[in-house]
C-alpha cells in the first residue's frame, strides 16, 4: 500500500512543501510514499512551486483505510476528519506533541526549530538522501516563510545553519530578495473573500475542552488591510466563532514592523486580551509567530 505524506488542513508553505520534501526523504529510503494535501497552495505556496518548477500535491482530504505520515503538525483538529480510521507511521514536525495517537510504534522526529522543513533537511543528511535544485528552493521558502526571515522567536542556528545550505544546492545568492518576493506574493488580497483570508492559514486547537481557531495574515504592510476590509473580516469572524468555537482570532502580522494586530471574537474576549495583552489600538509589538507567542499563553489562561 502507498502512503501518503499528508500535512494540515489550511496548508500553508511548510505544509505543502514538507509534504514534498518528506516524500523524497522516505522514497530515498526505500519507502513506497506519495505526497498529498489537505487543500490547494495558498498564493505564496503557489509562487513558490511556481518559482521551482514544482507541482502541488494532490488534494486528499479522507485517508479511512489508508496509512499515513504526518508532517508538520500531531493534533488531531488538524487532521481529517476520518484519521482514527487511518494508521499513523509517522510524524515530522517542530510545535509541540499533539493529541494524535497510534495502536502500534510510530517513527517520530520532532525538534524545537522554526520550520519542520528544517527538521526534514537533517534528516535528509542523517540518512544521506540527495535533494534536488528545485526542492532545495522550495525547501529554503519554507524556512524564510516559518521564519518570517530569520525575524520570528521561533528561529534557531539550525534554521540558518539549513537554510543557507539548501540556497547553496538551490543557487539561491540572495535569501532577503527570495523571501521579500515570497511575502509579496503571500500579500496579495486582490480577488480573495474575508472567509478566504481568515482561513488562508487558520488552525483550530483545543484548549482545555475549548475549540480556539487562529488564523494569521503575514503582510508586507497592514497598511494593505483598509478600514473596510478590516470590517468585514471582523464580521466574518463572527461567523467563523459561531461555527463550534468558543474563540476565533486573527493575527495580522506586518512582517516590516515586527509585529501584530488581533482581531477577535471570543466568548470571553477580556481572557483572551489578559493572555496576549495588546494595547489600546490591539496591537502586539514583536509578535510575529502564532506557535510560540499566542498559542502558548492562551493555553496558559485557559488551563488556570
Amino acid at each position: 500500500m502507498t502512503a501518503l505524506v499528508l500535512g494540515h488542513k489550511n496548508p500553508d508553505t511548510d505544509s505543502i512543501v514538507s509534504a514534498l520534501a518528506a516524500a523524497n526523504l522516505y522514497k530515498g529510503r526505500g519507502l513506497d510514499v506519495t505526497p498529498v494535501a489537505q487543500g490547494e497552495p495558498a498564493p505564496e505556496t503557489a509562487f513558490v512551486l511556481k518559482t521551482f518548477g514544482l507541482k502541488a500535491p494532490e488534494v486528499v482530504t479522507s485517508v479511512a483505510g489508508k496509512e499515513v505520515y504526518l508532517v508538520d503538525y500531531s493534533d488531531l483538529a488538524q487532521a481529517p476528519a476520518d484519521f482514527k480510521d487511518a494508521k499513523l507511521l509517522g510524524i515530522i514536525d517542530h510545535h509541540k506533541l499533539g493529541d494524535v495517537t497510534s495502536d502500534t510504534p510510530v517513527e517520530c522526529w520532532i525538534q524545537p526549530v522554526g520550520c519542520s522543513n528544517t527538521v526534514i533537511k537533517k534528516l535528509h543528511d542523517y540518512f544521506n538522501v540527495s535533494i534536488d535544485k528545485a526542492l532545495a528552493g522550495a525547501m529554503l521558502c519554507a524556512i524564510l516563510s516559518d521564519t518570517v526571515l530569520f525575524k520570528s522567536p521561533t528561529c534557531t542556528e539550525d534554521d540558518k545553519k539549513a537554510a543557507s545550505e539548501l540556497a547553496a544546492l538551490a543557487g539561491v545568492e540572495d535569501m532577503q530578495k527570495l523571501g521579500m518576493d515570497m511575502f509579496k506574493a503571500k500579500s496579495n488580497l486582490e480577488g480573495a473573500t474575508p472567509r478566504e483570508l481568515i482561513f488562508r492559514d487558520f488552525k483550530d486547537f483545543d484548549m482545555s475542552g475549548h475549540k480556539v481557531g487562529i488564523g494569521q495574515l503575514e503582510l508586507t504592510s497592514l497598511d494593505l488591510v483598509t478600514p473596510e476590509l478590516k470590517s468585514a473580516l471582523q464580521s466574518e469572524l463572527q461567523k467563523v466563532k459561531t461555527e463550534g468555537r468558543h474563540t476565533a482570532i486573527l493575527v495580522l502580522t506586518d512582517v516590516m514592523a515586527e509585529g501584530s494586530e488581533l482581531l477577535c471574537v471570543s466568548e470571553n474576549a477580556s481572557l483572551i486580551n489578559e493572555a496576549l495583552k495588546p494595547d489600546t489600538k490591539m496591537w502586539m509589538p514583536g509578535v510575529m509567530s502564532r506557535k510560540k507567542q499566542v498559542v502558548p499563553p492562551l493555553e496558559a489562561v485557559f488551563k488556570a
